[in-house]
């Protein structure tokens, strides 16, 4: 347990590191995501409002309360994801999470998660209005990861995604105008109400009921980019003139099966900075309540734009 806690504090000093090296790199255009004149960056937990190519390592790592007053649970993930247009407005994802689950004075699970599969439909688009809207299905099968830390049964999650930019909204020597806001919404279905499990200590069986949530997150976002560009040259020097302010409101509640209307959720400040290849980001992880955390946790992305990498082969969608 001590190498994979090594490990894991090895991999988040290394993405700060690599954070901070990259904001030196020379950037001189975007990627996808744009909507008009508004470039919307890929964040952290709530998921993006359009289709893409691109390839994402994200890193997360936060203590958690226990189950049924259980020790707490210092948990760390390394996420990976590759999305795929087929047409330039549908793309697929296919994603996955190595996880270490670590009970306060207890032995660590870990192993990979379920496989999550994703697939997305950008219905509309509006560059006069910053807008963008998407509907997209997922699903985490059950049974596809490592059993001590992943579920015997799928989640799928029909979703409606969108993103809008202020930019329309206010006078163009506004300061306001660089705002914009992205979010998700979506219900998750188990494909099993319960779980039964054997009690390898008493023999007995374990029920655990399996209920139906309701994603519902947003981000309130700021754009220096844009600031300079379309509003007012303030003379912001690299690589600053390159970020982009973030602040996320991930939450999910509980539908029934004995937990109605409980909710959770975190508050995630944090910067990403784009640059013409990849993109690079950090927050922080700040619980809203007892059940979403128990002490301030981190996230750490990179990501890569595969459609500027490889823009004549694996970066145009299949039928273009």
């Amino acid at each position: 347990m001590q190498l994979v806690v090594s490990r894991m504090n090895q991999l988040h000093h290394g993405l700060l590191v690599v954070f901070l090296i990259a904001l030196a790199l020379p950037a001189t255009s975007f990627a996808h995501g744009f909507a008009g004149q508004r470039f919307f960056p890929t964040t952290f937990a709530v998921d993006d409002p359009f289709v893409s190519d691109e390839f994402s390592l994200l890193y997360n790592q936060i203590q958690m309360p226990g189950d049924a007053g259980g020790p707490r649970v210092d948990t760390a993930s390394l996420s990976t994801e590759v999305s795929k247009r087929i047409t330039p407005l549908f793309g697929i994802a296919v994603g996955g999470q190595y996880q270490s689950l670590h009970p306060v004075g207890d032995a660590a699970a870990r192993g990979y998660g379920n496989l999550e599969v994703n697939a997305k439909y950008q219905f509309y688009t509006s560059a006069e209005h910053e807008t963008l809207m998407s509907f997209g299905i997922s699903d985490e099968i059950g049974n596809t990861g490592n059993k001590k830390v992943s579920d015997p049964f799928s989640v799928i999650s029909p979703t409606f995604y969108f993103g809008k930019g202020f930019g329309d909204l206010f006078d163009t020597s506004s300061f306001l105008r660089p705002l914009a806001v992205t979010g998700v919404v979506a219900w998750n279905v188990p494909t099993d109400p319960q779980t039964a499990t054997v009690n390898t200590d008493t023999g007995d069986i374990d029920i655990a009921r399996n209920p139906a949530t309701l994603t519902w997150g947003f981000t309130i976002q700021y754009s220096f980019i844009y600031l300079q560009s379309f509003v007012k040259d303030i003379g912001l020097i690299a690589p600053f003139d390159r970020m982009v302010a973030v602040v996320e409101f991930p939450m999910e509640t509980c539908l029934n099966r004995g937990c109605e209307h409980q909710t959770t959720g975190t508050v995630n400040p944090g910067l990403t900075w784009i640059g013409k290849k990849m993109e690079l980001g950090i927050a922080a992880q700040i619980p809203m309540n007892e059940r979403s955390g128990e002490r301030i946790g981190i996230f750490g992305l990179v990501h890569f734009f595969i459609d500027d990498l490889f823009p004549k082969s694996i970066g145009r969608p299949v039928f273009p």
